[in-house]
């Protein structure tokens, strides 16, 4: 099991002109197949005037759950070539759209492979790429006076909220880099009321 792995630390772009045709390529860091599925919803409502939005998307750290979609381009020209563009700076955790406007030219298939990864390769060369360490994630409830106690210690920059419920019992997991799990875990056990279940 791989103990680091590559991805994004903030959105970007890239953009590409081909035979008339316009390609705005944007990637960016997600979490979840939701995370990536809102955002891919969202330029499509964004860019509902081009003729393509087409997308992939690689999650996890051994990198085994991903989708593309060639968004009515023909099979395998965009999807495909996106992804592995992904997969060729060995990424996770990272979505890429590339939308695209027709200029009027066909650029036949192996164009439009070409035009479709080079968009892909243009906007991962614009992000900032990071290596980050494997996470490990810790349940826990608490009641709602420990809320600010919790709130601060999950958002000192440590851990990352992976879910959390406030009904009558509150409960939250967080996920941190294995070597600090630890350190995490006495910190909550430190906070009045907090119960790790995990």
């Amino acid at each position: 099991m791989a103990d680091s792995f590559r991805t994004i630390t903030a959105p970007a772009e890239g953009y590409l002109r081909e035979k008339m045709s316009k390609f705005h390529a944007f990637a960016l860091p997600v979490k979840s197949a939701d995370e990536a599925k809102a955002n891919i919803a969202a330029y499509q409502k964004k860019f509902y005037d081009a003729r393509h939005v087409c997308w992939a998307y690689m999650l996890g750290v051994e990198r085994n759950e991903f989708l593309s979609s060639d968004n009515g381009e023909p099979s395998g020209t965009a999807g495909k070539p996106i992804l592995g563009q992904i997969n060729s700076f060995n990424l996770t955790d990272i979505l890429i759209v590339v939308v695209r406007y027709f200029g009027g030219i066909k650029l036949g298939t192996s164009g439009l492979i070409a035009a479709y990864r080079e968009a892909a390769r243009l906007a991962i060369e614009n992000a900032e790429i990071v290596e980050r360490r494997q996470c490990g994630t810790i349940d826990f409830v608490f009641p709602y006076l420990a809320m600010n106690q919790v709130m601060k210690l999950a958002k000192s920059g440590i851990a990352d909220i992976v879910s959390q419920s406030f009904n009558n019992t509150c409960s939250m997991t967080l996920s941190a880099p294995c070597d600090e799990l630890e350190a995490l875990r006495k910190r909550l056990e430190d906070i009045d009321g907090v119960s790790i279940t995990t």
